[in-house]
């Protein structure tokens, strides 16, 4: 198939979700998904009202919140909580960290009801459950994926963006093997050029975080490819 630069925008979540990140760049965030049409934009919790407010005349863009960002360590009642407030100020999708360190330690049952207690909370609002792969070995990103699809996951991610990586070829090929047609694979974490995002997408990935910076990039790569690029 060609991919064009309108398919590639509805599978990129264009994201500003940095310590550092100010009110200027979710501004630009929120510009540059107006001006592609992205599926959605992403910011850190406190930015969502005003990001909610940028693109209230872009209907077709939608509005992300993160949930038990970055490390995955919040009680399950802070992460319920945290979603019942972004879902209060219009998020249309959560990105919730599994508890990393919960899933290292074999709790298994601790993280299926951690994700579930979100998933139960946002009812039709997708969640997509970030691995926080960079940490973990291939048996736990199996078992975190697999936990994630039991517990309602719309999505299972790589990664946040802090970590050193995430977004890699053979995490992106292991979480599809452990979930299927089940959920959906969306990969974080490293994503900053067009060619990484094809080679993810021959992976099975179907939707992609990326930084404004990088997103900015991949888009002009592809709009560069009049007939759109071969995936």
């Amino acid at each position: 198939m060609k991919l064009t630069v309108e398919q590639l925008a509805r599978m990129l979540d264009l994201s500003a979700v940095r310590a550092d990140v100010d009110l200027a760049e979710v501004h630009r965030l929120a510009e540059a998904a107006r001006q592609y049409h992205c599926v959605a934009a992403f910011v850190l919790p406190c930015h969502l009202p005003a990001l909610r407010a940028l693109l209230a005349d872009a209907p077709d863009v939608g509005v992300g919140g993160v949930v038990g960002f970055p490390s995955g360590a919040h009680s399950t009642a802070i992460k319920v909580a945290e979603a019942r407030e972004q879902l209060t100020a219009g998020a249309g999708e959560l990105d919730m960290v599994i508890n990393v360190g919960m899933l290292r330690s074999g709790r298994d049952a601790y993280v299926a009801n951690d994700i579930r207690a979100v998933v139960e909370v946002a009812g039709s609002v997708p969640v997509k459950v970030i691995l926080e792969a960079h940490h973990l070995n291939d048996s736990e990103i199996v078992r975190g994926s697999q936990l994630a699809v039991r517990s309602g996951a719309a999505f299972v991610k790589t990664g946040t963006g802090w970590a050193p990586t995430g977004a890699t070829l053979h995490n992106v090929r292991l979480i599809k093997s452990a979930v299927g047609n089940a959920a959906q694979v969306k990969a974080a974490g490293g994503v900053r050029d067009l060619q990484t995002v094809v080679e993810l997408m021959r992976s099975g990935a179907t939707r992609f975080g990326v930084g404004l910076t990088s997103g900015l990039q991949i888009l002009a790569e592809c709009a560069a490819h009049n007939d759109g690029v071969e995936v």
